[in-house]
């Protein structure tokens, strides 16, 4: 059996380098919002995470990939320590699923990272999340926890990637 393609490309995918705080990110931060309370069942306001400015420039990126106008994925990175960016918040609306708009966010923040001087990519994924597991280990990140442990037993699983060409 093979998944139902996504909707037909009706127009160019845009990178918008913007803020967690625009307008435009609130589908992104809804949709994250309701899929891990969901999958988690219990409630999550990501705004408790960690605050906004984390994502901001010089030491953060927060980006949207754009059709028409309209977000359908993003994500973001804060600074985890002197040479290391965390991933978070990597989204692809449920409408536009199975497209590699993922991938393209993912490709996005690591070259945005590398340009301000990041030379490794962290990230955690819940383990109730299979399809981001996977998306990360067919994007070249190295699992930080044992591949043949039940992911429920393990918490969060880490990844780590490091960067090519970083900013001397």
């Amino acid at each position: 059996m093979t998944a139902a393609p996504g909707p037909p490309r009706s127009a160019a995918v845009t990178v918008l380098h913007t803020a967690v705080s625009d307008p435009l990110a609130r589908p992104l931060l809804d949709e994250l919002t309701h899929e891990y309370s969901t999958r988690y069942e219990k409630p999550v306001d990501l705004s408790l995470e960690y605050p906004d400015a984390e994502f901001d420039p010089p030491r953060g990126a927060f980006l949207l990939l754009l059709e028409d106008g309209s977000p359908v994925a993003g994500g973001a990175y804060r600074r985890y320590d002197a040479h290391t960016a965390e991933l978070k918040r990597i989204w692809t609306h449920s409408a536009h699923r199975r497209r590699g708009l993922a991938r393209r966010v993912l490709e996005a923040l690591e070259q945005d990272a590398a340009q301000r001087g990041y030379h490794r990519v962290y990230l955690t994924t819940g383990p109730r999340q299979p399809e981001a597991k996977g998306l990360y280990l067919a994007a070249g990140y190295r699992p930080l926890f044992d591949l043949s442990a039940a992911p429920e037993t393990i918490g969060p699983l880490p990844f780590e990637k490091h960067l090519e060409n970083p900013r001397p």
